[in-house]
């Protein structure tokens, strides 16, 4: 069961990731990449992030390879702006929630 430290401190990543993407400028990068959810270890020394984009599965895929080359910025950047002792270690991985919502929100909408 994790501890409220270690759920604050993944929520306080996934704020903190969300405006860190806003200044990344790699081109691999979706503009609407959005973050969905962050895991931190119980031990707070690795995070797995998962994002997700509107245009689909292979973008937010696209998204990560960017993501995995800016890893060495976007821990610094979490590390001084959380004022953590130690960064966690990141992994980026691409999620469809985003696209799967629109879809079952689409089917809702139809039944109307």
């Amino acid at each position: 069961m994790p501890n409220f430290k270690n759920s604050r401190m993944a929520e306080d990543i996934k704020r903190e990731m969300t405006a860190i993407l806003r200044e990344l400028k790699d081109p691999r990068i979706d503009m609407m990449l959005t973050i969905v959810r962050a895991d931190l270890s119980g031990d707070m020394s690795s995070c797995k992030i998962y994002v997700s984009s509107f245009e689909g599965i292979e973008r937010a895929k696209q998204s990560v390879e960017g993501l995995k080359s800016a890893s060495g910025f976007i821990k610094r950047e979490l590390f001084h702006r959380l004022k953590m002792r130690k960064a966690p270690d990141l992994t980026f991985i691409a999620d469809n929630s985003i696209e799967r919502s629109a879809e079952i929100s689409k089917k809702l909408h139809d039944l109307l």
